[in-house]
């Protein structure tokens, strides 16, 4: 009795783990006698008390200290205090590389290995503000100086006699048009106040394009912000098209007025208005065939206006109008007239269409002759039009015969709406060749209402069907567009008018301008 026995186990057991230790019988007193049954019992190690290293570092690397490093058992709730340096303010903490707090004192619970890093800033760190002026040749600043971070400073712009203040820019940004520009101090800044000439003239110069016609008034030395009005004058036989400003368009009108405020030259531009041509009773027609008829082949030509011929009705064949007058159609020639079908008699032809007719052809022989008439222009292709680009002006074929096969026409105006281009062919005019249809571009205000071609013979438009022409043809012997049994429609924007021949369409879609 009161003895103690020492079990020392062989290795050493697990942290927090439940064991069972059992005597047996076989165990006897000191008198030999041994234990009546087995004496079993439970018992559970402790927890491991794991230790884990707080490291404590400071930055800049030039002020400031830290506390509270040492070895910490895990779960240990610590708190590490950050300790400034003579003129130094403790910022933030950052653990592992991320930003935790804000308090100089950080209280964390252990629960892995960290490393702790307390920042510090200059505690009163001064930044200089630099003002400087531009254009050096005027212009002061005041308030420069040495702030303190934190600081709202105002910095006044004070001009220079004839100069004003314009704006503030801050490290090269634009931040302020006022000149009491003022700004909280957070890092170095360079300030710059901007002047100009408070009422500096400006000269505008006018002149005028093309050189040989057209005069503008206006010109003089004006102040900034000044608002002036310059008008252009066109001379005889031109027209006004528009205000070019240090080379960019700015304005179609004659009266153009601008606010100054920098150095301007104005140009005012003109062109030759060109012909005046006057198509009278024949303008409202898309095709007319003399005296000899005119014929639709096909289901898809609609022609945007009036036709006629003064020939009987009969001659008129494939077509019918918005009046439901329908002219020798058949199921494979149908032909739309969003107009009037004006022909001599029997009906529908009556004697009020005949009568209109007869106008026409009266009207479309009196521009012929007219642009027949006119002096006579440059053959720029040697009779080939195609793959040029031509400016407005009268263009004449100097072996009697213009052809567009090689590429498109194109029509430049310049930007001038009244710009007029006259094609005189004293035979033949072609436009498309086989499997290559051509067509007629117009760019920068050309108007197909002042396209015109004179034919003295015939024209033949595209025969391998496609393409768009422009203007209004008038021949003298007829005028025909695509060949039967094309299905792919071609376009014509303008007028097809012959005085003596028939005019055929062959799915052809006719707009006149």
């Amino acid at each position: 009795v009161g003895a103690t026995a020492a079990y020392t186990p062989s290795s050493n057991l697990t942290p927090n783990t439940t064991y069972t230790a059992t005597i047996t019988t076989g165990a006897k007193d000191l008198s030999g006698n041994a234990l009546a049954s087995n004496y079993v019992w439970n018992f559970t190690t402790s927890p491991q008390q794991q230790q884990y290293s707080v490291m404590l570092s400071s930055n800049p690397s030039t002020g400031g200290t830290t506390s509270g490093s040492g070895s910490f058992n895990s779960g240990t709730s610590v708190t590490v205090t950050a300790v400034p340096n003579t003129g130094y303010t403790f910022t933030n903490w950052t653990e592992n590389g991320n930003a935790v707090s804000t308090n100089a004192n950080y209280q964390f619970t252990l629960n892995g290995n960290r490393t702790l890093v307390a920042n510090f800033a200059t505690a009163s760190s001064q930044y200089t503000v630099l003002l400087s002026s531009n254009p050096a040749a005027g212009g002061t600043t005041k308030g420069g100086g040495s702030f303190n971070s934190g600081a709202s400073v105002t910095v006044t712009a004070t001009s220079n006699t004839g100069y004003t203040f314009t704006n503030w820019t801050e490290n090269g940004n634009a931040v302020s048009t006022n000149a009491n520009y003022q700004f909280t101090i957070n890092g170095n800044r360079t300030l710059v106040a901007n002047f100009t000439a408070a009422s500096s003239q400006y000269t505008v110069s006018l002149s005028s394009n093309p050189s040989t016609g057209g005069t503008t008034s206006g010109g003089g030395s004006f102040n900034s912000g000044a608002s002036v009005t310059v008008t252009a004058t066109a001379n005889t036989g031109y027209t006004f098209t528009n205000w070019t400003e240090n080379g960019n368009a700015v304005s179609t009108n004659a009266n153009y007025q601008f606010t100054i405020n920098g150095n301007r030259t104005l140009v005012a531009n003109f062109a030759s208005a060109g012909p005046s041509i006057n198509l009278g009773a024949a303008a409202a027609f898309g095709g007319f065939g003399g005296s000899a008829g005119l014929t639709n082949q096909g289901i898809f030509t609609v022609v945007n206006g009036d036709i006629g011929t003064t020939a009987a009705s009969t001659l008129v064949t494939g077509f019918h109008d918005t009046g439901g007058n329908v002219y020798t159609e058949t199921p494979l020639n149908i032909g739309t007239v969003n107009g009037t079908i004006n022909c001599a008699p029997p009906a529908p032809g009556t004697a009020a269409k005949f009568s209109a007719a007869q106008n026409a052809l009266a009207a479309a022989t009196t521009t012929y002759n007219y642009l027949a008439g006119l002096p006579g222009g440059t053959d720029p292709g040697a009779g080939e039009l195609g793959g040029l680009v031509l400016a407005p002006g009268t263009y004449t074929a100097a072996a009697g015969t213009f052809k567009i096969t090689s590429g498109d026409l194109t029509l430049d105006a310049k930007n001038n709406p009244n710009a007029v281009w006259v094609f005189q062919i004293a035979q033949s005019l072609t436009v498309g060749k086989a499997g290559q249809p051509r067509s007629i571009i117009l760019v920068n205000g050309a108007q197909a209402k002042n396209v015109f071609w004179q034919v003295g013979s015939a024209a033949t438009i595209n025969g391998a069907g496609g393409g768009t022409m422009v203007g209004t043809i008038i021949s003298f012997s007829g005028v025909t567009f695509s060949t039967a049994g094309n299905v792919t429609l071609t376009t014509l924007n303008g007028r097809a008018l012959s005085l003596n021949a028939s005019v055929t369409l062959v799915n052809t879609i006719v707009n006149v301008p």
